[in-house]
């Protein structure tokens, strides 16, 4: 294991000793888990942005798509 040395003001200490308190678990492994939760939280905002530029790919392909079917139904009915 690695030790990693964190500074801190009086109230971020305070607000740590009182959750390891609640939740009866070291400092360093409630460190451990919140970061592992910020990890997963990032990776799940990088999948929804992900998700949404290809959804608007799809919907501008979509439209393009659409507009030429459009652009075809009078085709030879003038």
């Amino acid at each position: 294991m690695h030790t990693i040395t964190l500074k801190s003001d009086d109230s971020f200490y305070e607000t740590l000793n009182d959750m390891v308190k609640s939740l009866k678990i070291t400092k360093s492994e409630l460190i451990r888990r919140s970061v592992n939760y910020y990890r997963e939280a990032l990776k799940q905002e990088q999948l929804k942005e992900q998700m949404k530029c290809a959804s608007l790919k799809v919907r501008n392909h979509s439209l393009s798509m659409a507009q030429d079917f459009d652009d075809t139904l009078s085709d030879g009915l003038e």
